[in-house]
């Protein structure tokens, strides 16, 4: 007989928390303040996971997941949850791990940055595979902790137009002479054209290569192909498509971009976070202030529009390259580019880029440890703007500039970059 269980909170990653004999339970599908009958699906020494089967008393905040395949495509684990819930829950989580880990507190708490709830993402990669038991060809997301693709015929975050491209791409594959050869599609929306990559470990033929270039002109679409890592990829048809790319308007700037190289999922939050991220630093003409991390200069052009001389600083070179002709394509000679492993970053290394007075920090996941560390005690910049995808990291850094390097922890809120998912994108303004 299943147990019936009170849920007590969520954790960080949106399961339910429920304790079974004083042993911890992790329960997907349920919310805080419900009554729900659970089945364990694994056991381990210091806590249980296990899966909500029935709801016997539901929470005020409980929503109707909008996707039918919600709860085996592995692409969301919020449905369930009220969309301005997740917002706070996920600020919740900020706050929790900059208390706990970095035993910091902001003095002001920012205002969530929203976007589209539904179909805001322009970015993803979709998995392929070949399975004739269930009609030929899957194309989707995994399935929950399962290697396995989810049977999907559409997406309810995905941009429409590509969301309505899963059937007819799982058409055209299982027509190909390279159909089990086709791992993966990655999909990049742009403003004025979407392009799909094909990741191929056979080429096409012939034959394949009429079928895609006729799925391409009847969808509207640009087609890539990528025979080995990134760097190989190549448009295969058409060829004078429009060009790739996304837009600051509150800045003027257009930002072209490889379909291969990274930019935000969502464009409307990008928008908004590029914004406050401004307001924050306040960049002024005369000042000199590094972004780093700054991959195409998603920061370091707006920066350098305000006045200020930008120096973007990332460890990609195809990025950095990138970056350089965006400054150019965007008239911007005060924003300058370098290639540097910020990850190896010294006190030597860092005092060797000169002063600065002020910075951008917008790390990957892993966070910025080896740059904060290597502050200067004396002409350290003033103002930092940390912007982060993962309050753990964000909160471990954030001790060390608050009890270590001096610095205020001024502000701090989410950004939701990912709805119905449990990512937690944030911003933190620290000054000294």
């Amino acid at each position: 007989m299943n147990p019936v269980v009170d849920i007590l909170s969520l954790d960080h990653e949106g399961h339910g928390v429920a304790r079974i004999d004083g042993k911890v339970t992790f329960v997907d599908g349920a919310l805080a303040g419900e009554v729900a009958e659970i089945a364990v699906y694994r056991k381990h020494a210091k806590y249980n996971s296990a899966n909500a089967v029935a709801i016997r008393k539901a929470s005020a905040q409980r929503a109707e997941p909008r996707c039918r395949h919600y709860g085996r495509c592995g692409g969301c684990s919020m449905q369930h949850l009220e969309a301005s819930a997740q917002v706070a829950a996920k600020q919740r989580v900020l706050e929790e791990n900059l208390a706990r880990i970095g035993k910091v507190k902001p003095d002001v708490i920012l205002r969530a940055l929203h976007g589209p709830t539904w179909h805001y993402r322009h970015r993803a990669r979709l998995s392929v595979r070949r399975v004739d038991k269930k009609g030929g060809v899957l194309v989707g997301f995994h399935e929950k902790r399962s290697s396995f693709i989810a049977d999907m015929e559409g997406c309810e975050v995905l941009t429409p137009d590509v969301s309505t491209l899963i059937r007819p791409l799982r058409d055209l594959i299982v027509g190909l002479s390279n159909s089990d050869r086709i791992p993966q599609i990655e999909i990049a929306a742009g403003e004025r054209i979407t392009v799909l990559v094909f990741r191929l470990l056979e080429p096409w033929t012939d034959d394949d290569g009429e079928r895609v270039r006729a799925f391409a002109e009847r969808h509207g679409v640009q087609i890539w192909e990528q025979r080995k890592g990134p760097e190989t990829a190549r448009p295969f048809w058409p060829l004078d498509a429009f060009e790739l790319g996304y837009s600051l308007p509150e800045f003027g700037l257009a930002m072209p971009f490889r379909p291969t190289e990274f930019t935000q999922v969502n464009a409307a939050v990008n928008r908004a976070l590029v914004s406050r991220a401004l307001r924050l630093l306040d960049p002024r003409p005369g000042e000199r202030i590094a972004d780093l991390f700054c991959g195409l200069g998603n920061f370091t052009l707006p920066i350098a529009r305000r006045g200020a001389d930008a120096i973007g600083i990332e460890g990609s070179a195809e990025l950095v390259a990138r970056a350089r002709e965006n400054a150019l394509r965007n008239r911007l000679p005060n924003a300058h580019f370098s290639v540097d492993d910020l990850f190896e970053m010294t006190p030597g290394k860092f005092a060797a880029l000169g002063r600065f007075d002020k910075l951008l920090i917008d790390p990957p996941r892993s966070g910025a440890i080896e740059v904060v560390k290597s502050l200067p005690e004396t002409g350290a910049p003033r103002r930092i703007v940390y912007v982060s995808c993962d309050p753990a990291t964000l909160a471990r850094d954030a001790e060390v500039l608050v009890h270590v390097k001096g610095y205020r922890l001024r502000a701090a809120g989410v950004a939701n970059m990912f709805p119905h998912t449990a990512h937690v994108e944030s911003i933190a303004l620290f000054e000294r």
